[in-house]
């Protein structure tokens, strides 16, 4: 048997299923290959954050999510005896991105709603579950995948323009474009515990974080009725011997009212090697990495599982370019060139919380103890800590950081020094119209903002070049934005990222990329 589409998927995890999806939107098919015939059943990631959320709003599924998730009310640090020594609060309210800063859920649920925004597509979309790949190969024509059926034994062929692997750690096609691990240095490993319990435990509805050498912890809520632990293991302890909720309890003890332990239930007790890697290639011509195939980030900051489905939002729109024609091949550097320098800012930041939380000794623990009261005390640091902004990309064919204008009004010519922090930023969902549309409503493809209105000449060739303009007031939220940047325009991608932004439209408006969207 064989089949054929523009672009193959290899795996329905959050990263494949999002960027199927959002390929689908830019009328580009695809065909997911999935190892599982329907969700793989055990909770794994519990947490995303604003950026992330909108990338679900993107695929229609934001009340969805809402309905299945709660807002994460910030980060609090305790000692082994759940002491506080310090709390960083979130606004569990809509934040600059349109919706919470955190958010808690349980992973299969998150997929299903995936696999539901697939299957509104199912005209572009095609899965096909119970597949074993074995080979990857490609060509100059193309991609040409072997597989066979795990029921029957059949021999599959696929072929297609392009393949994503988001085939998780232990990926096929990460072996395939030599990508080899590049490893940061942290390796623990944990024990996570997921409990079912109708009993409301009567805890802070943020994130626990037990900062203690010996035994440190982690605890949180991610549904009505389900709670998340995660233990740093011993040396010579196993999840074997934590198999049962009457080997669990004393444990997650210090959390339980009296009589709790009678009524929960053991979702899974499950050891995992907390690690930190990223691959050292993400393309080969026409083979591209993807979630956990391309990074493996500790949990301490909750980035892992969003990073993958940012590595979809950001390759997804400049596939659809290329295979339309609009751009060169060559302009797909530009994923690895951004994506790896963010993911390792990323995962270097989940390594230092993970050292300043779990590591040092007893002398560690004394620090903690006397430093971390004293950080939740000064002014500004509290948002610091739970700011879920991410850093700005780094400069590529779509982010464009010397081209900031040196035409500004003379009164503003002197602020024009620090324009240039808008490029490869995430430009705010803002609100845009008293009907309550938000920028991402407009992105289906690039969008000059700008607080002046273009001349004729200039909005014919920004829509001749496939692109859309957004004029707003200064005094609206987009329009304080550019001002307070020291900009008076922006050109966004379809990712919703600052490709360029200038003090004049003359100098950004060509910089617009020739796509059929």
């Amino acid at each position: 048997m064989s089949a054929q589409a523009p672009v193959l998927i290899v795996g329905a995890g959050p990263s494949g299923l999002t960027a199927a999806a959002l390929l689908a939107d830019l009328g580009v098919p695809s065909v997911i290959l999935e190892r599982w015939d329907d969700v793989y059943p055990q909770p794994r990631a519990v947490h995303l954050d604003d950026e992330v959320y909108r990338v679900l709003a993107r695929l229609g599924l934001a009340e969805e999510f809402a309905a299945i998730s709660r807002p994460g009310l910030g980060l609090r640090l305790v000692t082994r005896d759940l002491t506080p020594l310090a709390e960083f609060r979130r606004n569990p309210d809509a934040g600059i991105h349109g919706f919470p800063a955190a958010s808690m859920f349980d992973q299969p649920d998150l997929e299903r709603l995936l696999r539901t925004a697939v299957a509104r597509r199912g005209d572009l979309i095609t899965v096909r579950g119970g597949v074993e790949v074995q080979s990857i190969d490609q060509s100059p024509a193309g991609v040409t995948v072997s597989a066979s059926d795990r029921h029957t034994g059949a021999s599959l062929t696929f072929e297609g323009s392009h393949l994503l692997g988001c085939d998780g750690a232990g990926s096929l096609a990460r072996a395939t474009i030599g990508g080899d691990w590049r490893d940061l240095g942290f390796s623990q490993r944990w024990l996570v515990v997921d409990i079912e319990t109708a009993t409301d435990l009567h805890q802070w509805d943020g994130v626990h974080q037990v900062c203690d050498t010996e035994r440190a912890a982690t605890y949180m809520r991610i549904g009505d009725k389900r709670y998340r632990w995660e233990f740093q293991l011993l040396d010579h302890e196993s999840a074997d011997d934590y198999a049962s909720i009457d080997a669990v309890v004393p444990l997650i003890g210090p959390w339980l009212p009296a009589g709790a332990d009678r009524s929960l239930t053991l979702i899974r007790s499950a050891e995992y090697t907390f690690r930190a890697r990223c691959a050292q290639t993400w393309r080969d011509r026409r083979v591209f990495i993807l979630g956990d195939a391309a990074h493996l980030t500790p949990p301490f900051i909750g980035q892992g599982m969003g990073a993958g489905i940012r590595d979809a939002a950001n390759l997804t729109w400049k596939l659809a370019a290329v295979l339309s024609g609009g751009v060169p091949e060559s302009s797909l550097d530009s994923y690895e060139q951004e994506r790896i320098p963010h993911v390792l800012s990323l995962i270097r930041l989940a390594v230092a919380m993970g050292v300043a939380m779990t590591r040092g000794g007893s002398g560690g623990d004394l620090v903690r103890k006397v430093i971390a009261p004293r950080m939740a005390r000064i002014p500004g640091l509290s948002a610091r800590v739970t700011d879920s902004a991410t850093p700005p990309l780094t400069s590529s064919y779509f982010v464009r950081h010397g081209a900031i204008a040196d035409r500004l009004p003379k009164t503003v010519l002197g602020a024009l020094r620090g324009a240039g922090s808008l490029p490869g930023t995430l430009a705010p969902n803002a609100v845009v119209d008293s009907a309550g549309a938000r920028l991402d409503d407009h992105l289906d493809r690039f969008l000059l903002v700008t607080v002046d209105e273009p001349s004729r000449d200039q909005r014919f060739e920004i829509t001749r070049r496939g692109a859309g303009v957004l004029t707003v007031h200064p005094g609206e939220p987009l329009g304080e934005w550019l001002i307070r940047h020291r900009a008076r325009v922006a050109l966004i991608r379809p990712d919703a990222t600052v490709m360029a932004a200038a003090g004049d439209i003359d100098a950004v408006y060509t910089l617009v990329p020739t796509t059929v969207v």
